[in-house]
């Protein structure tokens, strides 16, 4: 089991002159107590809880990051240890057309940051490239600044994602495309439900960058997560915003279908205003009884036909005297 903990696990050490990246063939190799780097362990893979034990111990970290981390079905969550600091967040995987989530955790010093993840792959390849070719000022910041940038990249795909199917809904799902059908109607719940996972997701972000504003570790910078916060609520502005166009074209869709039914409506009491009063006399005329004097005049049928002609014609007038159509 520790091969497969060392074969999912990399290490990045770095200070401003110095990068190394590596994977991990001991647990000596882990060491966040050299304080002349900065530490990055990433660990995919949330079942090597020997492991994870091993890792703790050998660092003397706080004992109560084995009853964190090995608990399943994490809230959010932003624990402060004896100088360390444990983040639990639950984040949507957005590489696959079904949408999905996984469990993340941060351990995180001064001078150390271990990420796991509970599936492989992740958003950190342009860290992870800044890092090595020393650009911007990563390098020369600390584990807090590292932590910070993670977060934001998880903030920066749930963006573009919720750009992505915005443009490719605007296409389907436009005010244009409106139908009053099944299958739209189908489109628009479940664009609806994805949405409400991304808010959902992005509450739960918000919440843990508001935790760490307020958290008072010695030498832990927290004046990176206000930008961070202010990016979340512009997140859950945009979804808020699109929930409330799906509503409306809802909402439209359900207007359409009122406006077709009460044409069909006019039109059906339309012919009932001209045929009902033709109804009623064939119905008075086509009773059988002896004592009809309509029933022996010579010209009674024709003259009946003039009459429900006439009652026709003073029916339709009517009618479009009142603009009904």
């Amino acid at each position: 089991m520790s091969s497969s903990f060392f074969e999912s696990s990399s290490i990045i050490n770095y200070s401003p002159e110095f990068y190394e990246r590596k994977k991990i063939q001991s647990f000596e190799e882990i060491d966040f107590g050299n304080t002349q780097f900065v530490n990055w362990l990433n660990t995919y893979g949330l079942n090597f809880q020997k492991e994870f034990r091993e890792v703790i111990q050998t660092n003397k970290l706080d004992d109560f990051l084995i009853k964190l981390i090995s608990e399943k079905n994490h809230l959010n969550k932003v624990i402060e240890l004896e100088d360390v600091l444990f983040v639990s967040i639950r984040v949507l995987k957005t590489d696959k057309p079904q949408i999905d989530s996984e469990q993340m955790f941060y351990i995180v010093s001064d001078e150390f940051v271990w990420s796991i993840q509970e599936k492989p792959g992740d958003y950190f390849g342009w860290i992870r490239e800044r890092l090595e070719l020393n650009r911007g000022i990563v390098r020369k910041k600390k584990a807090d600044y590292l932590l910070f940038l993670l977060l934001e990249s998880i903030v920066e795909n749930y963006q573009e994602t919720f750009q992505k199917l915005a443009e490719f809904n605007d296409d389907s799902l436009g005010p244009l495309n409106i139908k009053p059908t099944p299958e739209f109607t189908a489109l628009v719940e479940n664009r609806k439900k994805e949405l409400f996972s991304f808010k959902k997701a992005a509450f739960g972000l918000r919440d843990t960058v508001v935790k760490l504003e307020k958290i008072e570790i010695e030498d832990f910078e927290t004046k990176y997560y206000s930008e961070l916060k202010e990016q979340t609520n512009n997140l859950l502005n945009d979804i808020d915003f699109e929930l409330q166009e799906l509503e409306s074209n809802l909402n439209l869709i359900f207007s359409i279908q009122g406006h077709r039914l009460n044409e069909v409506m006019k039109i059906l009491t339309i012919f009932s205003v001209i045929f009902i009063p033709l109804t009623f006399l064939a119905g008075i005329y086509g009773m059988n009884f002896e004592n009809m004097p309509e029933l022996k005049t010579q010209n009674g049928y024709f003259i009946l036909l003039a009459v429900m002609a006439l009652i026709s014609i003073i029916s339709i007038w009517i009618v479009s005297k009142k603009k009904w159509f």
